[in-house]
């Protein structure tokens, strides 16, 4: 979702700055429309690190009432978010 919205706001930002030719007294669309192109791009790319790591996860099961004659058994996954739909 942050992918779409950092689209979102680099759109309107280019349509703000490149687009529009009128003026509102006291407000510069300009720069309206270059700040909104700035944190589009941050939230784009910021959505772009958090889809790429990846999370791993450690289950550990103790078998038996004793650690001399009980059983430890210990599975790792890791897993992107594409992998878990």
């Amino acid at each position: 979702m942050s992918i779409g919205t950092g689209i979102v706001l680099f759109v309107i930002g280019a349509i703000l700055t490149f687009a529009l030719d009128f003026q509102i007294d006291g407000v510069n669309l300009d720069l309206i429309g270059y700040i909104l192109m700035g944190a589009g791009f941050v939230v784009f790319v910021i959505g772009l690190v958090l889809m790429m790591r990846k999370r791993t996860s450690v289950t550990t099961v103790h078998n038996g009432t004793d650690g001399a004659n009980g059983s430890v058994t210990e599975r790792r996954t890791s897993t992107t978010p594409d992998d878990t739909i």
